[in-house]
């Protein structure tokens, strides 16, 4: 089984990626959050933090792009081929309504005959792999079988299913009916994303779907950094590595106290991490509490102590 790690807005940046892969079982692919084309010559700087690949070192990143607009996504999958990528990979997931009201991300999936001459013109122009992440549909599940015929007609490097609407957001539960519409129809290799947070999560899509080999993991491997190493059996489920842990936070908390400037903005950052990684510390409320209270940075180091 192969695992990837989903690309989260503001948290799985390449600081956040570099700590995990340095401390815990590394994915096979990791993605960046995702791009939005501009006009420039080159990426900005925050970009281009992302992509550097001396930010990125030991690591398969495939930058992820968000737009509508073919001549946009083939200039930046130019600009990233520059900086030695040769996988890019298409946002049709994003839910948020202020990206979902340009049409872009999982809003695109209201107008499949745009999306379709979107995918014409970047197939018969990119020399570079596309994969694409998709969600099922904008208002119903019964969109993806639109959505499905119109991506097999294209040579995707990979089809990535988080199986949602838009609408949903992350409520309700993933439509396996559909997943399995996709296993049966798809022309792609595919890769099942959603609500993994537990082996037994995982173990319901593998007895389901013994065709998926790929799993990308987003908010269940931010809740708990060790998901991986539990779901192949290396690591006993439920155990906590407090030592682990300590190391992956030090190395993120001292990352960011270097690109950061002030310590409002560590805490910010690492407030945000603790609101998924605290449910692993369910008796530690008060430090916890702590923790989201702390206005100082040696406040919030003597809460982590406590729970750490």
């Amino acid at each position: 089984m192969k695992y990837y790690l989903a690309p989260l807005e503001g948290i799985t940046t390449y600081v956040y990626r570099r700590a995990y892969h340095s401390c815990f079982r590394p994915m096979d692919k990791y993605f960046t959050p995702f791009l939005v084309p501009h006009t420039k010559k080159d990426f900005n700087s925050r970009e281009k933090n992302e992509i550097l690949p001396e930010h990125n070192e030991g690591m398969y990143l495939v930058p992820q792009i968000l737009t509508n607009c073919a001549e946009d996504f083939l200039r930046t999958a130019g600009k990233l081929k520059d900086y030695g990528y040769r996988e890019v990979n298409l946002n049709l997931g994003c839910p948020s309504k202020t990206v979902v009201s340009k049409y872009r991300g999982s809003g695109f999936l209201a107008k499949p005959e745009e999306l379709d001459r979107f995918l014409d013109q970047v197939f018969k122009k990119t020399d570079i792999k596309v994969s694409i992440k998709t969600r099922i549909g904008k208002f119903h599940a019964q969109e993806f079988e639109e959505l499905l015929r119109i991506y097999n007609q294209y040579p995707l490097e990979e089809l990535i299913i988080h199986p949602r609407v838009q609408q949903d957001f992350y409520k309700n539960t993933p439509n396996l009916e559909m997943y399995n519409y996709a296993v049966k129809n798809s022309h792609h290799s595919l890769c099942y994303n959603g609500d993994i947070f537990t082996v037994k999560d995982a173990g319901r899509i593998r007895e389901q779907f013994p065709q998926t080999n790929v799993l990308m993991l987003g908010r269940g491997v931010i809740y708990n950094p060790c998901l991986t190493e539990e779901l192949e059996g290396t690591r006993k489920s439920g155990e906590v590595d407090r030592q682990r842990l300590r190391i992956f936070h030090d190395r993120l908390l001292n990352d960011y106290r270097e690109v950061n400037s002030g310590d409002k903005n560590v805490l910010f950052k690492m407030k945000e991490i603790w609101c998924y990684m605290g449910y692993l510390f369910p008796t530690a409320e008060k430090s916890l509490k702590k923790i989201k209270k702390a206005e100082k940075l040696d406040r919030y180091i003597e809460a982590v102590n406590e729970i750490l």
